[in-house]
């Protein structure tokens, strides 16, 4: 029988993050895979992650493929009608504490139900609240994104969660984090664009998601806590990289070409010539430098 979900996840030296991951998931129900992708971790966690949960399926990755190249990979390998893409540094708890789920319907079935409730909704994320303090909301859908600053907020960030919150609504895009989609709208809008390689895939994905005709929607009868940014770091030269230069990006692919000149004189001119001033004042010039090279980079390819 094949399963109604896929749950696909990336670990990159996460060893213990996909381990506390996969111990909240329901393993034992049949109507659920799981897949973890080793995206080339230094040592051999694909093995150790078998042997520890062999009801899952881990695919290890001679290459790393970046955040959708590997999300990409467990696509090909997966089989349910319902995707989600989970970050590996996220967890399912109560309110008493981080436990396994041996419940499939109270995870996952929101999700589910609001996926079916119309032909025209094609992604769905939970309410995301971080996994620290008292838990203070993350993302309970997003803002449009200003077409000239490329800025948007993600309602309720840093909140308190009080159920201010707990009505489900559109979203214009999807969080990465944790999102739910249909095969069938895969198979129409296409696999996760790998020219970003980390930060922006997710939001690019949505904009083909919604040109393919689909809503998406924020859905908080389903609630996930989030780490953020295990692997990269809150302040890396990485992060900042990939930042700059995928919001440059991001605008090349879509947006029109008047709206698209302005934006790229504005994050060229104005913002990362900030950021390059400010890194240097705070004494940061590794984050100076991995801004020249993100605008540098983009420009030339």
């Amino acid at each position: 029988m094949a399963p109604e979900l896929s749950i696909i996840t990336i670990n990159y030296n996460g060893l213990q993050d996909t381990c506390e991951l996969l111990e909240t998931l329901p393993l034992k129900d049949e109507r659920l895979e799981v897949i973890v992708v080793d995206n080339a971790s230094k040592n051999d966690e694909a093995t150790l992650i078998e042997q520890r949960f062999p009801q899952v399926t881990v695919i290890r990755s001679e290459k790393n493929l970046g955040f959708a190249g590997g999300n990409n990979l467990g696509i090909k390998a997966s089989h349910g009608k319902y995707l989600f893409f989970v970050n590996n540094d996220t967890v399912f708890k109560r309110e008493k504490g981080i436990v396994k789920s041996e419940k499939y319907a109270s995870a996952f079935q929101p999700l589910i139900e609001r996926l079916e409730s119309s032909k025209k909704i094609g992604a769905v994320c939970p309410k995301i609240r971080f996994a620290w303090d008292d838990n203070p909301i993350q993302y309970a859908g997003y803002t449009p994104l200003s077409s000239i600053t490329m800025r948007n907020r993600s309602i309720g960030f840093g909140e308190p969660d009080r159920g201010q919150y707990d009505k489900a609504h559109t979203t214009p895009y999807a969080h990465g984090a944790a999102m739910m989609v249909k095969r069938e709208v895969i198979e129409k809008a296409g696999l996760m664009p790998e020219c970003y390689f980390l930060y922006y895939e997710e939001l690019d994905w949505s904009m083909m998601i919604r040109r393919a005709g689909y809503e998406i929607w924020y859905e908080p009868a389903c609630i996930i806590y989030h780490k953020e940014s295990q692997a990269t770091g809150q302040n890396s030269p990485l992060k900042t990289y990939f930042i700059t230069r995928n919001r440059l990006l991001f605008n090349q692919r879509n947006q029109s070409r008047p709206i698209r000149w302005l934006t790229t004189l504005y994050l060229i001119g104005i913002v990362a010539a900030k950021d390059i001033l400010k890194y240097y004042i705070k004494r940061r010039p590794d984050l100076a430098s991995a801004t020249m090279k993100g605008v540098f980079h983009y420009l030339k390819n």
